[in-house]
């Protein structure tokens, strides 16, 4: 029989586990994206996107450590291989990617961004963020993730328009 009184210790390291596993393959997306596109009008928007992610994982890691819970190296390093090997797709070109392949991983990152943006309005609610002292930095946190959800969405919409556009059939 299931414990009808789940231990809130536990399942907060899995919650924060899970975010940070989800935050390394983020990583890796953002800085792939900014490295595949140097030459682009986006390359320093991508950049800057990249730098923040990467921040926003380590304000995670120390906000776990000053919280007590431990990280699962295990997850994080599932996550990173999960990340490389999402790349292997099978898009009928082994040296060139596909077209689409700017949208798809541009939504992925939005995806990642929106799972970051909700840890934060989660952690946001919690009393022991409030006695760590860290609330304003998790409110911050937020903003940051909204503020990049906007970007992905614009720089998804113009990759959509771009690559899966079809010209208009002609009568």
């Amino acid at each position: 029989m299931a414990d009808s009184h789940p231990d809130p210790g536990r399942a907060l390291t899995v919650y924060l586990n899970d975010h940070l596993a989800g935050a390394t393959a983020g990583v890796a997306l953002a800085r792939r994206l900014a490295r595949h596109r140097p030459a682009s009008g986006t390359a320093g928007e991508l950049a800057a996107l990249a730098a923040e992610v990467r921040d926003d994982r380590a304000r995670l890691r120390a906000l776990m450590r000053e919280l007590g819970v431990p990280s699962r190296r295990s997850l994080a390093l599932g996550a990173a291989l999960a990340e490389r090997l999402g790349r292997l797709k099978p898009n009928g070109r082994l040296l060139r990617t596909a077209e689409a392949r700017d949208v798809v991983e541009l939504e992925a990152m939005l995806l990642g961004v929106q799972g970051k943006a909700a840890l934060w309005r989660a952690l946001a609610v919690l009393p022991r963020i409030a006695a760590t002292g860290r609330a304003a930095e998790v409110r911050m946190l937020l903003t940051r993730a909204e503020r990049q959800t906007h970007l992905l969405e614009r720089l998804r919409t113009e990759a959509t328009r771009r690559t899966l556009s079809t010209p208009e059939p002609t009568r």
